[in-house]
Parts: structure tokens; C-alpha cells; sequence
């Protein structure tokens, strides 16, 4: 596995992990993560895959965006990152807010985006819960930072996920707090930026989640699936939120489904 930087348009610096070879694969974590949070989709899918993996802005070693920077601006970020690799369209995978982003690029930019995947994504919070991540949104930007709690919520107590949760908090407690307040703002605001844009997907689109995710529901993954043109859900039994870090081999089994899937079909089309 290599670390690589690269400079974008804007001059800003984004690191990234890069290992195989084949068709492109671009992975963008969550809030709080860093490009090793795909290390079991990284390590499996390499042996067929070009799998580059990207730390968000402000997060690893990318360079952070402006403070207050919005969703849009992430989504901005992750086209010029694609259009820096020089590399032609990519299948693109998002986990939590890189869900996000990797739903946006597709709705904005889907001349960059042969097949794009959802994990633990959020779509049309209720108020509630918009409310509860805009008040963590709010302590982060204080200066606060809570490890336990998001840690309870994704992880349970068996020994099974103790060494995925120990990684995930060890990533928690070395983030940029900066980085990851802008970061969570933008997430916490985001989730139906891009919703009325999901029924111009013309790709194949993967959205998969845990069903005890209370967050990034399975309705949510369902409603997403059904909006674009060529969706499919994927519910993960007595998952939660690090699916991807719980139960690696059933997320790579779909999202290998998904590499097959062809990537365009002639005449569709989309509106817009």
C-alpha cells in the first residue's frame, strides 16, 4: 500500500492511499475517520481493483477547507480530487457523510462516476434527528469532543468488534478537531442537499446499511435505492454504523456485486 499527496486545482493538498491495480475504486470515509478506515474493503478489493482511499479535508493529511465550508464545497473537493488523479471516471464508494459526497458527485459531476456506492448513509433526516446532530455539530465547534458516545452507538460490547472499535477511537482522538468540526457542520446540514438530485442517478448506485443503524436507517437506504434509476438496497443483519469494519466480508461480497454491475445502459433517459 502506498501514501501518496496530490495538489489540486484549488492548491490545496490531498493525501490518499493507494494499493492494486485495475479499475479505479476512490473511497471517502466518515467524519472523524481517516483513509485506513477502509482497511478490510482496501486489503480485499486490491487483488482485483486500483483501490485508492482519500483522507477528507481536514482529516489524515489533507489540507482542511475554509471554516463554515458547506456539503457543496466537500462535494467541490472530491470532483477535483477525481479530475487531479487524471485517472478517467471512477467507481466511487462514500461511508456516512463520504456517502454524502459520493452522492453529490454523482448527482453534479456524473461524467466522473461510472457506479457509485452509499454505506451508512442519511437521507431526509426527521427533525429530531437533525436536531440531535446539529447540537453535536455545535459542541465540536466549541472546542468539545465526546469519543464515548459515538463509540456506544456504533459499536456493540462483543469481543468480535472490540478491535475495530479500539482503531475507530484511536482515529477519534488524533483528528484535526478543527477539521472535524467543519467537517460534522457540513454533514449535520447535508442530508437532503442532494436528495431531489438521487432520481438523476443513472449509474449503478449501491446503498447499503446496517439495520440497527438508527441513523442511517434501512428505510433511508430503501428510499435512496428506489429514487435512482438503477438502485439497490442492501441491509446488513444486526449491523450498525462501522458496517463496513463489522462485517467486512458481507460488505465486500455487495460491493464486488456491484463492481460487475455494467456500469452504463444505452438510451437511458434522465431527468433532470
Amino acid at each position: 500500500m502506498m501514501s501518496r499527496t496530490l495538489q489540486l486545482s484549488t492548491k490545496r493538498v490531498a493525501h490518499y492511499l493507494e494499493h492494486g491495480t485495475g479499475e479505479p475504486l476512490v473511497l471517502i470515509h466518515g467524519v472523524g475517520m481517516q483513509a485506513l478506515a477502509w482497511y478490510p474493503q482496501i486489503e480485499a478489493l486490491a487483488h482485483e481493483f486500483h483501490v485508492i482511499s482519500v483522507d477528507m479535508p481536514g482529516h489524515g493529511r489533507s489540507d482542511p477547507l475554509e471554516p463554515g465550508a458547506g456539503l457543496q464545497q466537500f462535494v467541490e473537493w472530491a470532483a477535483s480530487f477525481i479530475e487531479a488523479l487524471d485517472i478517467g471516471p471512477v467507481n466511487l464508494a462514500g461511508h456516512s457523510m463520504g456517502s454524502l459526497i459520493a452522492a453529490g458527485v454523482a448527482v453534479t459531476r456524473p461524467d466522473l462516476v461510472r457506479r457509485v456506492a452509499v454505506l451508512n448513509g442519511v437521507y431526509r433526516r426527521t427533525v429530531q434527528a437533525r436536531d440531535a446532530v446539529l447540537r453535536r455539530a455545535a459542541e465540536l465547534r466549541s472546542g468539545a469532543i465526546d469519543v464515548a458516545t459515538p463509540l456506544q452507538r456504533w459499536f456493540t460490547a462483543e469481543e468480535s468488534q472490540r478491535v475495530a472499535a479500539l482503531r475507530v477511537e484511536s482515529w477519534l482522538m488524533a483528528v484535526n478537531l478543527g477539521g472535524y468540526a467543519t467537517a460534522y457542520t457540513a454533514f449535520a446540514n447535508g442530508d437532503d442537499v442532494y436528495a431531489d438530485g438521487w432520481n438523476t442517478i443513472a449509474c449503478p448506485a449501491l446503498v447499503l446499511t446496517g439495520s440497527d443503524d438508527p441513523n442511517s436507517t434501512p428505510e433511508m437506504a430503501r428510499q435512496m435505492a428506489q429514487a435512482a434509476h438503477r438502485g439497490r438496497a442492501v441491509v446488513i443483519e444486526n449491523e450498525r454504523h462501522m458496517v463496513n469494519l463489522t462485517a467486512p466480508d458481507e460488505v465486500n461480497r455487495a460491493l464486488r456485486a456491484w463492481l460487475q454491475t455494467a456500469p452504463q445502459v444505452e438510451n437511458l433517459q434522465v431527468e433532470v
